[in-house]
């Protein structure tokens, strides 16, 4: 298989030294896995171009006594302690929330392998606070070793989506404290530019989506996220907007920021993007486009200091 003839949304590679293999996670998709239900399949790969048919190794529905069977949205995985552990977004409408949302969080599962099968640590419950309504959960070390999960805080529940992090339990299953505020999706200075002067639309709501972290080497912490550019309003009011590919960054190094906002990666419908390093030592991204039914884009990066640029997009890959 090839890039541009396979269904994937919200893409997740994990480059295996030990197998020297690509993995490419995301949600399952059953008119290629043959698996029906919510859940995660992966793509494999040696060499970015030709991919193995796709394998199922988590499904919401084979958890007992899990939350929710619905999402499995934005699944990645991370190698910990020779360990594999599997972050996705589930929801389920019919748990409502005070707010007249209903429960959306990223759950953590575990496997010994990163062809799983994976099991949920606590199904009882998403691993972000409950009473939030969150999605795209991901996971960040500090430099003193302590987990944190950074996750988009959903523009349903605030209008203005946010950007938090939260601390994890040693063994990811749970939460420590309170969440931290990292910053809001209103903060990309860039959003309400393509508004002619004069237009009254300036509001909200504002998308927060996909969030990754990533050291500099000059020591600056980058987050690619990614959020919806507003259009002009149409003559009947509505407003459309493009999902683009954009990135912050953290001069500190520090998770806490401050965050500056730096201009779209990507734009063109794409985004859920994240960075990865191929075997040879390339910096690259992946990302989604267009939205809706949705193929795998991969492009050569540059780090310049804390600037990140895109120095091609790899559709030799394609063919």
């Amino acid at each position: 298989m090839r890039l541009p003839g396979m269904p994937l949304h919200d893409p997740y590679v994990v480059a295996d030294a030990k197998s020297r293999t690509y993995h490419l996670y995301t949600s399952n998709e059953p008119s290629v896995s043959g698996v029906e239900g919510a859940g995660t399949m992966v793509y494999r790969s040696t060499d970015l171009r030709d991919w193995a048919p796709p394998v199922v190794v988590f499904r919401a529905a084979a958890q007992d006594g899990i939350w929710a069977t619905d999402g499995a949205w934005a699944p990645e995985v991370h190698e910990r302690a020779g360990r594999y552990y599997l972050f996705t977004t589930l929801h389920n409408e019919e748990r409502r929330l005070a707010e007249g949302t209903y429960m959306r969080g990223t759950v953590t599962a575990v496997s010994d392998s990163p062809l799983g099968p994976f099991t949920v640590l606590d199904p009882s419950r998403p691993t972000t606070p409950g009473h939030l309504m969150t999605l795209d959960g991901t996971l960040y070390t500090d430099p003193d070793g302590q987990p944190w999960m950074v996750y988009a805080h959903e523009w349903l529940q605030t209008v203005d989506g946010t950007i938090e992090a939260v601390r994890l339990t040693a063994d990811l299953s749970g939460t420590v404290g309170d969440p931290v505020h990292l910053f809001r999706g209103s903060d990309a200075f860039w959003l309400n530019e393509q508004i002619p002067a004069g237009t009254p639309y300036r509001l909200p709501p504002y998308v927060t989506d996909g969030p990754q972290l990533v050291r500099a080497p000059d020591g600056a912490l980058l987050m690619l996220w990614s959020t919806y550019e507003k259009n002009v309003p149409g003559a009947d009011g509505s407003l459309s907007g493009d999902y683009v590919q954009t990135y912050a960054v953290s001069e500190s190094g520090a998770l806490t920021g401050p965050w500056t906002q730096r201009r779209p990666l990507v734009r063109e419908d794409s985004g859920h993007g994240m960075l990865f390093r191929t075997f040879e030592g390339e910096l690259m991204m992946i990302l989604h486009r267009p939205f809706e039914n949705a193929r795998g884009k991969l492009y050569e990066m540059r780090l310049d200091g804390h600037e990140l640029s895109v120095v091609r997009q790899r559709t030799d890959l394609d063919g």
